[in-house]
């Protein structure tokens, strides 16, 4: 079986202003997730989605119009504040942070949360042992492979992302990166140098239907399902306001690459440009046999659970 796993980050991140606003969660909620649950709908496709806690305590409505299509509730983390990156917090406040999402989302859905993914994909070499340790089993925050050149938080601790396993494994519960004997599987998002994700769909359009067929060649190979990151917020337009890039960054090198250079470019397709887009890339996988099913189902169904 050939599996093409979508998932989705939600949080009330805007990548026209590079900022957290409370609207754009707002816009997200009305916009972008109708959108985007229309076309899994219409290609009948069942996926993960990762709430932010902040997200999902403003809006509790946005995780609970999931649940009516079957798709999996997931965390990502309490918020998206660079302060709050799995890869800087000490150990008890990734715990804690953890504990406090996975109960609201829990308290919301009413179902367990066991799927994690960290915002910015930011981990560190205690996070393994807190996921394990506030009842997660499944992670997707490594890229094995990817080389982000710097351009987003976090950068230098994600080089290990270049020698990580590419497909499902254990972790060990002292490196998120490497195989282990943890309860902890990561599902790691497909990748190779550049990220496979919506952002890179819509900047790099030609580059990403390279990417299709080789990550298609790739599972023919070995047997590795396809992970794509995209975002409901790639699918609102806020350009009707205008634009003050937030800067997240003191350090003037930092804000120039990770904030200026990153911000300008994300913007390309951004809105319902983004849509045939993303179904053009569904379509390559369903015609080739594709099952397209939640993180969890796939890890139950390859008995790594």
């Amino acid at each position: 079986m050939r599996y093409c796993l979508l998932t989705n980050d939600v949080e009330t991140t805007s990548i026209w202003f590079n900022a957290l606003r409370d609207e754009t969660g707002l816009k997200v909620l009305n916009e972008g997730m109708p959108l985007l649950l229309d076309i899994y709908r219409r290609f009948n496709i069942k996926t993960t989605f990762f709430f932010t806690g902040y997200m999902a305590g403003l809006f509790p409505e946005v995780v609970k119009m999931v649940l009516k299509d079957g798709h999996e509730v997931g965390s990502h983390g309490k918020s998206h504040l660079p302060e709050n990156g799995f890869d800087v917090m000490p150990f008890e406040k990734q715990k804690q942070h953890l504990a406090y999402t996975k109960k609201l989302l829990e308290d919301i859905s009413g179902q367990e949360v066991i799927s994690f993914r960290a915002p910015a994909l930011r981990v560190g070499e205690h996070t393994a042992r807190a996921l394990v340790e506030t009842g997660h089993r499944i992670d997707s925050s490594v890229a094995s492979q990817r080389f982000d050149f710097f351009l987003s938080f976090g950068g230098f601790k994600k080089l290990k992302w270049l020698l990580a396993p590419r497909a499902a494994y254990r972790t060990s519960l002292e490196s998120i990166f490497k195989k282990g004997n943890s309860p902890l599987v990561e599902v790691p998002l497909s990748a190779f140098f550049l990220p496979y994700v919506g952002t890179t769909m819509r900047i790099f359009p030609g580059i990403t239907s390279l990417q299709r067929w080789g990550f298609h060649g790739e599972t023919l190979l070995t047997g590795k399902p396809v992970v794509f990151d995209i975002h409901p917020n790639e699918f609102i337009n806020e350009s009707d306001q205008k634009r003050v890039i937030g800067k997240r960054s003191k350090n003037p090198v930092t804000h120039l690459l990770k904030d200026v250079i990153r911000s300008k470019l994300k913007v390309k397709n951004l809105g319902p440009g983004a849509m045939p887009l993303y179904e053009r890339k569904i379509k390559f996988y369903k015609s080739r046999g594709y099952a397209f099913i939640p993180v969890r189902d796939y890890c139950e169904n390859q008995e790594l659970l």
